[in-house]
């Protein structure tokens, strides 16, 4: 589980609330149940209309996904692509027919089936970068249930503080309790803009990353997966894969995270 996810999430409602208290506000000024159907509510509603059910239907997988901590070991990877590169260059590429079935990644399963079909690196390319496409095009479409979220929610908290307003100058005749229900009126932005920038947006940038990590896992798989079709040595293999790692990585020293941004798609031809 990705406990720092909560950690910072938890910190930064935190701090919010605690800044408040701080300035001297009261902790009981900041639960207003309506303000938050109004937000919660019209939120949930903007983000239905939004998208598909078939796509809202993926939301407890995304949690799931958004939760765990998985690590991408591109230093490990790179080995293992050296190993297959050994064993076909000494028995051929029908050798790894065995261990097809072994394998978790389907990205490298349906790789390693393409190689011993004896399909051409051309195809075997178009093949995976294809699948690959999809694999990203299905992850952008999770982050922007939160990124559609983080932009509809602070709409919904002006919405409600404008019915609070309303409800406020619709009942004048008491001026001394002006003053508390124009502050409660506000809650309603205040809850808007919370939800959006401390949950709905940084969800949908932890997704982001996420995708990005790997994507660029399966780009290597991809990239190994045709030089050892090619029959390439293992020097040339490494200086290859080599390229998608950190300095750091390359001397053992460098965690999963570390690798570098720029490049993510694999090189045509």
């Amino acid at each position: 589980m990705d406990i720092f996810l909560i950690i910072f999430m938890v910190f930064g409602f935190t701090a919010v609330v605690v800044g408040f208290l701080l300035e001297g506000g009261h902790a009981i000024a900041l639960l207003a149940p309506t303000s938050l159907l109004i937000v919660l509510g019209g939120t949930i509603g903007a983000v239905g209309v939004s998208f598909p059910m078939s796509e809202l239907k993926e939301l407890p997988k995304i949690i799931k996904v958004l939760i765990t901590d998985k690590k991408y070991d591109y230093r490990e990877l790179m080995e293992r692509m050296k190993a297959m590169c050994v064993q076909v260059r000494q028995s051929g590429l029908l050798s790894l027919e065995s261990q097809i079935d072994q394998e978790p990644d389907s990205l490298m399963r349906k790789g390693m089936r393409l190689i011993v079909d004896g399909t051409s690196p051309a195809y075997t390319r178009e093949a995976l970068e294809l699948t690959l496409d999809v694999i990203e095009d299905r992850h952008k479409a999770r982050s922007k249930i939160f990124d559609s979220a983080g932009g509809y929610s602070p709409t919904l908290g002006i919405i409600g503080t404008v019915l609070g307003l309303i409800h406020v100058l619709s009942n004048l005749d008491e001026p001394e309790t002006l003053g508390p229900k124009i502050a409660g009126a506000f809650t309603a932005t205040l809850y808007g803009l919370s939800f959006a920038n401390l949950l709905f947006l940084p969800i949908g940038s932890k997704l982001k990353e996420k995708n990005r990590m790997e994507i660029l896992y399966k780009t290597m798989i991809i990239e190994g997966l045709l030089l050892i079709q090619e029959g390439v040595n293992t020097n040339y293999m490494e200086e290859k894969l080599s390229s998608f790692l950190s300095e750091a990585q390359l001397l053992g020293q460098g965690s999963g995270d570390n690798v570098k941004k720029a490049k993510v798609k694999t090189k045509k031809g």
